[in-house]
């Protein structure tokens, strides 16, 4: 199976990103580093941070540089998969912003970090699925941001389009893994120009 694209699996807590994540690469036969784990849980639990934290800028920041730190490591291959991206801490703190004007500000300072900019011609040649919200798997485990999913998952759909990155949903329409797990192979293995926003 030759996949043609880096995969990126994104969207709110409890969308059920690390479980298509792990089908994925089990299919694809990929363990680290080819597989990017999250990252987010390891920098917040490294830095002795918790979810009441979400709206620090620098811990956003330090996820961002974490994230892209462990992609560096695969070069220039194409066939690895990200549970999560370097985009989700623009969203999140767009997110927790208190105004559309910090809201801004906020985005900014991250979309400008230099590491971020040499990575954007890579995210919008790779493949972003955007995973919708589904009200029965919304668990608190007590460290995931739990609410809001359905802001979370605008801001997601906006900040793709703003940064030109092409992305495919998953919705509640498709919920069991194997049929999730198919259609994101179906697309990793297709010319990148049958993506669409």
């Amino acid at each position: 199976m030759e996949q043609r694209t880096p995969i990126y699996v994104v969207g709110p807590s409890s969308t059920g990103k690390t479980t298509l994540c792990n089908a994925l690469a089990k299919r694809l036969g990929l363990k680290e580093p080819q597989f990017v784990t999250e990252v987010a849980r390891r920098v917040i639990t490294a830095l002795g941070l918790g979810r009441s934290d979400i709206g620090l800028l620098d811990m956003q920041k330090a996820i961002m540089l974490a994230h892209l730190k462990q992609e560096r490591i695969n070069g220039d291959r194409r066939d690895y998969l990200c549970d999560r991206s370097a985009v989700d801490p623009i969203v999140y703190a767009i997110f927790t912003a208190t105004n559309p004007t910090d809201a801004e500000s906020r985005k900014e300072a991250l979309v400008n970090l230099p590491e971020f900019q040499r990575a954007l011609p890579r995210f919008r040649g790779a493949l972003f699925v955007l995973l919708a919200p589904v009200k029965e798997w919304i668990i608190d485990d007590g460290f995931r941001h739990v609410g809001d999913e359905a802001e979370i998952f605008a801001i997601f759909r906006d900040t793709l389009s703003e940064l030109g990155i092409r992305y495919r949903e998953i919705g509640s329409d498709m919920r069991f893994l194997p049929e999730r797990t198919a259609f994101v192979l179906s697309l990793a293995m297709a010319p990148h120009s049958t993506l669409a926003y």
